[in-house]
């Protein structure tokens, strides 16, 4: 594919989860493909997932977006968007964006 991330596990075509640097430190941006951008997810240890840019799109995804903000702000000591919710709830989420 031209582009090599740490660990991936696909979980749908357009969403994959890479494990994080586990001393709090984000990955090269390199490690992200264009067109793509890095999210964090967890209510305690965070994951870290590589996202399609086209879910910024999404009045849902922003409505998710506006929510983790109201609790973490802008200031994210993981590099990245941090999204205070399950894995399980934002595969799930994720999947019903992909849905028609």
């Amino acid at each position: 594919m031209g582009f090599r991330l740490p660990r991936i596990v696909t979980a749908k075509p357009s969403l994959q989860r890479s494990s994080s640097t586990g001393n709090g430190a984000s990955p090269k941006s390199i490690d992200v493909p264009k067109g793509y951008f890095t999210v964090y997810v967890g209510e305690v240890e965070k994951k870290r997932f590589v996202i399609p840019l086209s879910y910024l799109n999404q009045s849902s995804f922003q409505d998710l977006l506006s929510q983790s903000e109201e609790e973490f702000g802008y200031n994210h000591p993981m590099g990245g968007i941090t999204i205070p919710c399950s894995e399980d709830f934002f595969l799930y989420f994720t999947k019903s964006l992909n849905d028609p």
